[in-house]
């Protein structure tokens, strides 16, 4: 499949606003839930005393999450319409549970943020909306839910979408859009309501149709982070030496000249083989073996680039952290492990500079620490160098994450560059 028919949908906002329904009224309405499943869910339904087909168990998998009536943990589900191929990440909306929304929107190409009709833009929502946009997910769809609730009133609509637009002005977002539903009884999700028709848009599921996400992948900055070095040692393949890995960001072509870092070495490509056979280019996300004219020393860790076009290379990092532990909180002089593309090496948090107030997008300059899902900027010093791109240019290499050296708990996610101080 062509990556750019594959779309990334991420829900998000705040708890009881309707995220797992939505999701669950998209796999109903376009017919992509099996029967069995469909009967399971009419019986939990039941059990749960519910008059109606409580489509929000099709993603609240686990135990718990049915026992509560929430969502802890992020849930993937895949459907198909005849224009595209969609992964829809139904990610929590309690604020405990803000680090798994982070894993979940972190590979989105499209965040939907919904928002309760009755309730309007709470904090939770603009937590989300501005990791969203730290994050960099290039299209942020505000769903206005449960209009049913306010007897399908526009005003209410208009003044929740002026209050969320007044809001992201202040965010980094570049293409955000906006629209009325009820997930719960289908209205402007996969078709158009009929209880509504003082809207003129599109429903949901043909503005994630129409969006354009081909130019949303950077194809100009060639980068492959080597994450396994293959030697057969076989008598069939006595000299095959290979560089396996995810092609980053950038095109990479057969012949081309590249460039090896830390060595600075040079040499051309040889062959780009994949488990479908060899390939003349390889592009973003693909996942390849890289094969090079010369024997180099080349190892995990390592990156290729091309000699004229190259990544930063420093072990000083100025970077927006979004802190996922409540066992332990990030303060300067803090020691961790980092891990950046293929790459480890430990950090020393040597400055916080403030800390993010979700609501007013204030920076606390006196802040001393940050604990669990606080987000802040840092100052790192790491003991080997890494090669980034700000994040705003690259995703894969102007992101990472910060590890318990002890435990090996991921404790933060990272990006480099951020927001302009």
């Amino acid at each position: 499949m062509d990556p750019v028919d594959l779309v990334r949908l991420a829900t998000t906002g705040s708890v009881d606003d309707g995220k797992s329904t939505l999701i669950g009224r998209l796999l109903y309405d376009t017919k992509s839930i099996f029967q069995d499943q469909l009967d399971a869910v009419e019986d939990a339904s039941r059990l749960r005393g519910s008059d109606y087909l409580d489509l929000a168990l099709l993603t609240d998998g686990l135990r718990a999450e049915r026992e509560q009536g929430i969502t802890i943990d992020v849930a993937y589900r895949y459907f198909a319409t005849p224009r595209r191929t969609f992964i829809l990440a139904d990610t929590p909306g309690h604020t405990q549970y803000t680090r798994n929304m982070v894993t979940g929107a972190s590979t989105a190409d499209i965040a939907l943020v919904l928002a309760d009709a009755r309730h309007g833009i709470l904090e939770q929502t603009r937590r989300h909306a501005f990791i969203s946009s730290l994050l960099r997910v290039p299209h942020l769809v505000l769903c206005v839910n449960k209009m049913d609730l306010v007897d399908w009133d526009e005003d209410q609509y208009e003044k929740i979408s002026n209050e969320f637009r007044d809001f992201a002005t202040r965010l980094d977002i570049n293409d955000l859009r906006f629209v009325p539903i009820s997930a719960l009884h289908g209205d402007n999700v996969v078709e158009p309501s009929l209880n509504m028709t003082w809207y003129s848009g599109s429903p949901l599921l043909r503005i994630v149709e129409d969006i354009h996400v081909a130019s949303d992948r950077n194809l100009i900055d060639p980068r492959f982070p080597v994450q396994y070095v293959i030697r057969p040692h076989t008598a069939a393949h006595r000299d095959y030496r290979g560089y396996a890995g995810q092609v980053a960001s950038g095109v990479f072509h057969v012949g081309d000249e590249v460039i090896v870092l830390p060595s600075g070495f040079t040499t051309r490509i040889a062959d780009i083989d994949t488990y479908d056979g060899p390939l003349e280019e390889a592009a973003p996300p693909m996942s390849i073996v890289m094969r090079l004219e010369d024997q180099l020393d080349v190892s995990r860790g390592d990156l290729i680039a091309r000699p004229h076009n190259q990544p930063e290379v420093g072990q000083d990092i100025d970077a927006i952290i979004t802190w996922m532990s409540d066992d332990v909180s990030l303060r300067p002089g803090s020691k961790f492990a980092i891990k950046h593309t293929t790459r480890w090496a430990k950090a020393l948090v040597t400055d916080l500079q403030y800390r993010f107030d979700v609501n007013t997008l204030h920076r606390d300059e006196s802040a001393t620490e940050l604990g669990l899902n606080e987000i802040g900027r840092v100052r790192l010093r790491t003991t080997a160098p890494l090669f980034f791109d700000p994040y705003r240019r690259s995703t894969a290499t102007g992101s990472f994450i910060l590890v318990d050296p002890a435990t090996n708990n991921t404790l933060a996610a990272g990006i480099i560059g951020g927001p302009a101080q």
